[in-house]
């Protein structure tokens, strides 16, 4: 079993609630790069680390972002800081592709999973949006216009996420439409690869 676990995916499919989970279930010390990204991205703007790439649709921009995060990872990984710790620690991070997890972490001490929303619609992803927004997401305030784009990149990104997790061989959830379901199988598939 590997001791550090990272939560990957697309914004607002509940990588959060996942590693929260993971944190009281089995006492993983729970690191939000959304947050570390975030800090990086206003203190040193000039390294082009973006905490959520989507104000453009190049997907060098995602890329870009996704490499430097996942080598950030790597860096935190290699440190030792979290061997001192079993379990050790889960990361949730949306600017990880599976592409850099392959190039940079697969052969490290941890494993990923990623949650994706691309059996739905964007009109469908807006209509869950809307009904589940509160005053913490920070979608909540989105105009329509806003949220419509958001939605679209969401589902756009969860297909190409999709594609290469199937590419590369690695364990995704759909989360839109049932995702307590799918939380209570990514549990079980985190669960089973403790034991072994």
């Amino acid at each position: 079993m590997k001791n550090n676990i990272i939560i990957a995916g697309v914004p607002r499919a509940g990588k959060s609630n996942m590693s929260n989970k993971l944190s009281r279930e089995f006492g993983y010390q729970h690191v939000s790069m959304d947050a570390v990204i975030g800090g990086i991205e206003t203190v040193f703007p000039e390294l082009g680390i973006k905490w959520w790439p989507c104000e453009s649709d190049d997907i060098e921009v995602l890329r870009v972002a996704s490499e430097k995060t996942t080598l950030i990872v790597k860096e935190m990984i290699d440190s030792g800081e979290y061997d001192e710790f079993e379990p050790g620690m889960v990361v949730d991070a949306v600017q990880i592709l599976p592409e850099h997890f392959i190039a940079h972490l697969s052969e490290k001490n941890c494993e990923i999973v990623y949650l994706l929303t691309s059996d739905v619609t964007p009109q469908e992803r807006f209509a869950i949006h809307r009904k589940h927004d509160t005053e913490k997401h920070y979608t909540f305030k989105f105009t329509d216009e806003q949220m419509s784009y958001h939605c679209n990149y969401v589902v756009e990104r969860s297909k190409m996420l999709k594609e290469q997790c199937i590419k590369y061989g690695l364990q995704f959830f759909e989360t839109a439409r049932d995702r307590e379901k799918a939380f209570e199988d990514c549990m079980q598939f985190l669960s089973d690869n403790r034991k072994k």
